[in-house]
């Protein structure tokens, strides 16, 4: 499973308490962080889901590089 360090969040709580304050909306460093707690998890199961699917994997595996089809080359 992907794993996001906080350290390594591109949003910080205080940025989206900022950005949330722009539209109207008040919230507290507490809601801010949770909030982008269940955001960054989401992405990352979202994230995981597709690297997970057998469709995904399938079509990653006809397509090359240069995006034309290779046809199934399965033996």
């Amino acid at each position: 499973m992907i794993k996001i360090h906080p350290e390594r969040r591109n949003i910080t709580p205080e940025k989206a308490v900022r950005i949330l304050k722009r539209y109207g909306r008040k919230v507290s460093l507490k809601e801010a962080r949770l909030m982008l707690d269940f955001m960054y998890n989401f992405a990352i199961l979202s994230l995981n889901q597709v690297i997970n699917d057998e469709r995904m994997k399938e079509l990653w595996q006809k397509e090359s590089p240069s995006g034309k089809d290779q046809g199934a080359e399965k033996p």
